[in-house]
């Protein structure tokens, strides 16, 4: 089975986990690019007001998934959503007949909600399985531990 991982990362820590999962998994990455600048003090702002909002934003892709049999998609939580980058990603693509998986990665203390928002976003898809990672890049060794266990979930029921 060929494995896609897509993920959007602005700070690097959606990036880390995705390059755990495809190390893991021994699957290919794909970063989205969000064309419009997320970076600086108001980012935070726009960014979660886009998120809650359900805008679209221009992207950039460094893969397809039309070649790939399960696509895992990621993204970093602004707002208790996903990201814009990631939501155009999903609107452009079609996921019909592929399976799917989501994770989301956060500093908060409650995926959940972010999650349901991630699933309402593929539907009609359904993920396999889904992951949330709090606070990642601050505590390695548990995050990696978690990716670890996931991944041998997806194999399992992939």
């Amino acid at each position: 089975m060929r494995i896609l991982v897509a993920y959007y990362s602005r700070t690097g820590n959606t990036k880390f986990v995705a390059e755990k999962i495809a190390e893991c998994l021994n699957a290919e990455t794909c970063e989205v690019i969000d064309k419009k600048n997320r970076k600086g003090r108001l980012a935070f702002v726009t960014g979660g007001y886009a998120s809650l909002r359900k805008k679209l934003t221009k992207i950039e892709a460094s893969k397809t998934i039309n070649n790939f049999d399960l696509i895992i998609i990621g993204s970093p939580v602004w707002a208790d959503g996903i990201t814009p980058a990631i939501r155009t990603f999903i609107e452009k693509n079609e996921f019909s007949g592929k399976k799917m998986a989501i994770f989301v990665t956060l500093k908060g203390e409650n995926p959940e909600k972010a999650l349901v928002n991630f699933k309402e976003a593929i539907l009609p898809e359904i993920p396999l399985t889904e992951l949330g990672i709090i606070d990642d890049l601050k505590n390695r060794e548990k995050s990696e531990q978690q990716i670890m266990n996931w991944c041998e979930e997806i194999k399992r029921i992939g």
